[in-house]
């Protein structure tokens, strides 16, 4: 398991405990939209606040199963600060368009993880209940849609509908702007430098397959193949990118100014 899904996990667990514990913790550190003015820290501590156990074993089980893929795809940095910017997301939406409804929960910035998820992914398949298979990328699709609709027509569930919206919506706008500052063309022009082309080879050489999630581990034993095989030039900026994420951080070429 990857490290920020690690501390995240245990950090949900914590604060669930301590609310059944502690009364007033809820009430005091719950989002309410037209509140956020009087008590602004609520716009990140809702994020770690559950209402029951089914809540927050669904939203744990889902970060479980995808945040360290997502995490070992986009680097620890990137990963935790995606998951406040959808957390961070679910909440201002709900400020606009649901100012009256309190909030706790992680999942809007579940749900951000889930849309990088779908971004990278698309095509892999996704087991509703364990049982019913469905692509990544058609499972977003479908809980955008029927967010919309139940937000709408007013969810007596207790859903934090536009929360969800907001997670997602959050979600793919940081990636969006990350793919921007640090994705292919940056990369490009750092990677194919002749100054660090072959340091390049080298620490990517010091990647272990072995110490990557199961997951990646097929996608990263294809790349180091193509790169014996054809040579660094054959990999795309895509690929680099990707393939980066596993080097050792010790092992890091520092960027060319």
């Amino acid at each position: 398991m990857t490290p920020w899904v690690k501390r995240l996990l245990a950090a949900n667990f914590i604060v669930f405990f301590i609310q059944q514990m502690v009364p007033g913790v809820t009430s005091t550190f719950a989002f309410v939209p037209a509140l956020i003015l009087l008590r602004p820290w609520t716009v990140v501590t809702y994020m770690f606040l559950h209402g029951g156990w089914m809540h927050i074993l669904f939203n744990m089980i889902v970060l479980f199963f995808f945040g360290p893929r997502v995490e070992q795809r986009l680097g620890s940095n990137r990963f935790i600060t995606l998951y406040f910017v959808a957390g961070i997301s679910g909440a201002l939406l709900s400020f606009v368009l649901a100012p009256e409804a309190a909030i706790i929960g992680a999942s809007a910035a579940i749900f951000g993880v889930e849309a990088a998820f779908a971004k990278y992914w698309p095509r892999e398949l996704i087991y509703i209940w364990g049982v019913l298979p469905i692509q990544a990328i058609w499972l977003i699709a479908l809980t955008v849609a029927y967010s919309i609709w139940s937000g709408m027509n007013g969810s007596t569930s207790g859903v934090a509908d536009f929360a969800h919206l907001g997670g997602i919506a959050g979600g793919f706008l940081y990636l969006w702007w990350a793919d921007r500052h640090y994705g292919t063309r940056k990369f490009r022009a750092r990677a194919t430098a002749p100054k660090v082309a072959r340091g390049r080879v080298l620490e990517w050489k010091r990647v272990d397959p072995t110490a990557i999630h199961e997951l990646n581990r097929d996608e990263v034993n294809r790349i180091l193949d193509k790169i014996s095989a054809q040579g660094l030039e054959s990999l795309s900026a895509e690929e680099r990118t990707f393939l980066s994420n596993f080097v050792p951080p010790d092992d890091r070429i520092p960027p060319v100014s």
